[in-house]
């Protein structure tokens, strides 16, 4: 039986969250003044739009309300999704960050930052961006050798169909 409040709720929120196509990424209980907030996040492979992100919304209230997981007083539901830097742990998060420049943490050796270019069962493989004039390299990289990995915010990313032939090559 599960001892913390936030284990209890995945525990009753998460079957929910499945049922409405999208996995629960994340629980957290916050005070706020007087009051709780209760942060649920949510994601899929395709991502969650707002009508998604209503609906489960709205379902997760229902059931919060019929039960007592949230114990007595006020609190607030904010149902969302990871933000844009967001922290890479399950396997299916580095398989839903294909093609997203990421910083990676190894347990030894310096900071990383390079794109997902593949997935499997054992690790990845990705493309070092190359440093002054120089041609990007791949590399592999074992889940057991990393650390922590955070997708990066590119601003300034041109997409692959908007490249030329000359600026692929």
């Amino acid at each position: 039986m599960s001892t913390t409040q936030s284990e209890r709720l995945r525990e009753l929120l998460e079957p929910l969250v499945g049922s409405q196509g999208l996995d629960l990424e994340e629980i957290a209980v916050d005070s706020v003044g007087r009051k709780r907030v209760l942060r649920v996040v949510v994601d899929s492979d395709t991502g969650a739009d707002l009508d998604q992100i209503a609906d489960v919304s709205r379902a997760l209230s229902a059931k919060l309300d019929e039960t007592d997981a949230m114990g007595e007083g006020e609190y607030t539901l904010e149902v969302g999704t990871p933000g844009a830097e967001r922290l890479l742990k399950e396997h299916r998060h580095f398989v839903r960050a294909v093609d997203r420049l990421v910083k990676f943490q190894p347990h030894e050796g310096d900071e990383l930052v390079a794109r997902i270019l593949q997935v499997d069962d054992e690790g990845l493989d990705v493309e070092v961006p190359g440093v002054k004039g120089r041609k990007a390299t791949h590399r592999r990289l074992a889940f057991s050798d990393i650390d922590k990995a955070r997708v990066q915010v590119e601003f300034n990313r041109k997409d692959k169909q908007d490249m030329t032939e000359e600026e692929e090559a």
